[in-house]
């Protein structure tokens, strides 16, 4: 059976992962660190606040050191959605291009990346910079994902370039994923972590799993 889809884009934080990686690096300083970033990360994802708004404050009020990176990347593989290494496998295998694009640390996801079959070519998100002794100095200010609309643009180049083929299908959780609904053939929402209603009220179908990602992408295993 032809898949339904040719690609599939699909989000880190809160959809292929149960972690916002910036939440953990925050709960990691202690004191009311990690409740002043979730509701800065919160009021981004429900779309109260443009990311590019918060985005650089999140990080300068945490600083996070290349061991927190460390501890984020062994999180985001204990924390990998039930199914998700199964059903990745299985689309791949029936010829479904897939790229994870994420506003999160690039350093913290690639690990899981890689294990999941994932090329560098085919992940998207924000690079940090670290001084010799391991210590935060900024981000990747020039990346697009850094910003509410920033996905989106990402996606149509790459479609530009011929790196992605329609029909195509963006997956994701918050409110940086919904602007993916004028660019994808199909946006879905992702609710097994998180239910943001302004999401599903804006997604074309919702998913609660990767394994219903996957019925959705190619059918029903024989």
């Amino acid at each position: 059976m032809k898949p339904a889809f040719a690609a599939v884009v699909i989000d880190v934080d809160s959809t292929l992962c149960g972690v916002e990686g910036i939440d953990f690096l925050a709960a990691r300083r202690g004191g009311d660190v990690g409740s002043r970033i979730a509701a800065l990360t919160d009021r981004a994802m429900r779309g109260e606040a443009m990311l590019e708004s918060v985005y650089g404050e999140r990080l300068t009020i945490v600083r996070p050191t290349e061991a927190d990176i460390a501890a984020l990347a062994d999180e985001y593989r204990e924390t990998v959605a039930p199914g998700a290494p199964n059903a990745i496998a299985a689309m791949r295998a029936a010829g479904v291009h897939l790229i994870l694009i994420s506003g999160g640390v690039r350093q913290a996801i690639a690990p899981l990346a890689r294990a999941l079959g994932f090329t560098d070519r085919d992940l998207f998100a924000v690079s940090l910079t670290f001084d010799s002794a391991g210590r935060y100095v900024s981000f990747d200010k020039s990346s697009p994902l850094a910003t509410q609309s920033g996905k989106p643009e990402v996606v149509t180049r790459l479609l530009a370039e011929g790196r992605l083929t329609r029909p195509l299908l963006a997956v994701g959780d918050g409110a940086t994923d919904v602007p993916l609904r004028g660019i994808a053939d199909t946006f879905a929402a992702f609710t097994g972590f998180a239910r943001r209603q302004r999401v599903v009220e804006n997604a074309d179908v919702e998913l609660a799993s990767f394994a219903e990602l996957e019925q959705v992408v190619i059918g029903t295993r024989s």
